[in-house]
């Protein structure tokens, strides 16, 4: 399913995204659109919604148009959908090509890309020094020949990115619409179905090893003019090789291939024309040689390890599928025995008549548990009327020391005469800073609380060999061991509905 105009709006990393949603027990689902949609920070709700309602919609929404997850905006009159590509349909139109479902998104900062590195800057950088060097110290020719050598490397820089599932917007616009409809004019069957396999590189990986070897020999000219024009020479094997393959095995034409074959015809032209055999060069060959080599390597390297990386994904995705199936996570949930605690009204935070009950065994100074409450604080903030926590921060007078017992005196004050947004910001702010003088300021008392009931709370949790921190229980099941905490978020609608845990 693609829908990478979606995804580029909404400034998601569609590898991420496309990781998490084909990893989903529910793929491919509206179900598993919308968890992804909220696992990468956009909010959503979804609805099934009779067309004659969808005037009343807002400006900007998710729909199913032609059976893809498709972003539609109003504008005027018409409506523009983004999906695979963009395109412009009127409310007739929208109406007979959508279905009833609607899904209303609300964007965060989460939701921005992610990405570590963007290397494009870089590369732009770089064929910019190489033009201006051309321009400024070559002959016309010989910068004209330079330029069609870096329009070749990004062109199968783009067929390379390609290859392992990233949409490249320069190959869609040169070859329009790549979807089975319309054979006649896709590249896909041509680039995605290349046969050729030397060391595990197709025909396009050796167009971009080519290309960026003759836009470095291209700066040396006329010094390397006579293996320029050896490789141009060459390259007509690669043009024929190319047509017969379009022509009479896959009987179509790929528009990149010939844009490639042209700038190979171009090359071989200005090399015939403009280009004067120099003086033969050890040095000149032995750089010649040194520099396919490295780039024959460089490539062949980042192939192998974005062919794993692909593979690695494929696999991870299906086993996070089969670990996140609610069924199975339910089944390890009660393998454990219930847990019966003690009723006590001390940090009880949410709904107190939620169905979903969420308690974590936690200490203030305990390093891991600071994860713990920011995916409690998290449910809170999401499900307000539909889950309950409670903190169990574990006490025992004997053990602690002066400044833990004002820590949770503090805390205490703060829950009994303050909100439970003022108490949750601040164990937040304990968590982050670890500030003692922040919380005892934050409560604005100096006296010591009754902590009777944490001291009942840590018998009741040590009772239940509960003695490590964090734990979470859900409705009074431990969290299963085989599970991250994070993975909760994949399972709370599920939890809330199954009756066989209330």
């Amino acid at each position: 399913m693609i829908f990478d105009k979606l995804i580029n709006y909404l400034k998601l990393d569609k590898q991420e995204f496309s990781f998490q949603f084909n990893s989903h027990p529910n793929y491919p689902s509206a179900l598993a659109f919308s968890d992804t949609l909220n696992f990468m920070g956009v909010k959503n709700d979804a609805y099934e919604l009779d067309k004659e309602y969808w005037d009343e919609l807002p400006e900007e929404f998710i729909a199913i148009v032609d059976n893809s997850f498709s972003l539609v905006k109003k504008s005027g009159a018409n409506y523009s959908v983004y999906s695979e590509k963009a395109k412009t349909l009127n409310k007739e139109e929208l109406h007979n090509k959508s279905t009833n479902f609607v899904l209303l998104f609300e964007k965060t900062e989460n939701a921005e890309n992610k990405t570590v590195f963007n290397f494009k800057p870089l590369l732009y950088a770089v064929f910019a020094i190489i033009l201006g060097y051309s321009f400024f110290t070559q002959t016309l020719s010989e910068a004209i020949f330079n330029v069609l050598s870096l329009a070749g490397v990004y062109i199968s820089l783009e067929i390379f990115n390609q290859k392992f599932g990233n949409t490249s917007t320069v190959i869609g616009s040169i070859c329009g619409d790549t979807s089975a409809k319309q054979t006649a004019n896709s590249c896909d069957k041509i680039i995605k179905q290349d046969k050729t396999s030397i060391l595990g590189l197709k025909f396009s990986d050796f167009s971009l090893i080519y290309f960026t070897g003759l836009a470095v020999l291209g700066l040396f000219l006329p010094a390397t003019a006579y293996i320029v024009k050896g490789f141009t020479f060459v390259s007509l094997l690669a043009i024929g090789y190319s047509l017969y393959i379009q022509a009479f095995v896959e009987k179509t034409f790929c528009r990149v291939c010939l844009l490639i074959i042209s700038i190979l015809a171009g090359q071989l032209a200005l090399s015939i024309i403009f280009f004067q055999n120099a003086p033969f060069s050890i040095g000149i060959l032995l750089l010649t040689a040194v520099l396919w080599i490295l780039a024959f390597s460089a490539v062949l390297y980042f192939s192998n390890i974005l062919s794993q990386k692909e593979s690695l994904q494929k696999s991870n995705a299906k086993n996070l599928r089969f670990k996140r199936n609610y069924e199975l996570f339910k089944s390890q949930l009660l393998e454990n025995e219930k847990i019966e605690f003690q009723d006590t009204e001390t940090f009880v935070l949410g709904s107190k008549n939620s169905k979903l009950r969420l308690s974590i065994i936690s200490n203030p100074y305990c390093g891991f548990c600071k994860d713990g409450h920011k995916i409690m604080e998290g449910l809170l903030e999401k499900y307000p009327e539909d889950i309950s926590v409670q903190i169990r921060f574990n006490y025992s007078p004997e053990r602690a020391d002066e400044r833990y017992t004002k820590l949770l005196s503090s805390f205490k004050n703060i829950y009994n005469n303050g909100s439970q947004k003022e108490f949750l910001k601040a164990v937040e702010e304990w968590f982050e800073t670890k500030d003692e003088n922040k919380i005892f300021s934050l409560s604005g008392s100096s006296e010591t609380e009754d902590l009777t009931t944490f001291v009942e709370i840590t018998k009741d949790n040590s009772n239940s060999g509960l003695n490590f921190t964090p734990i979470f229980i859900l409705n009074g099941y431990q969290f299963p061991d085989k599970y991250d905490r994070e993975d909760i978020w994949f399972f709370v609608d599920e939890l809330m509905e199954d009756e066989d845990l209330q």
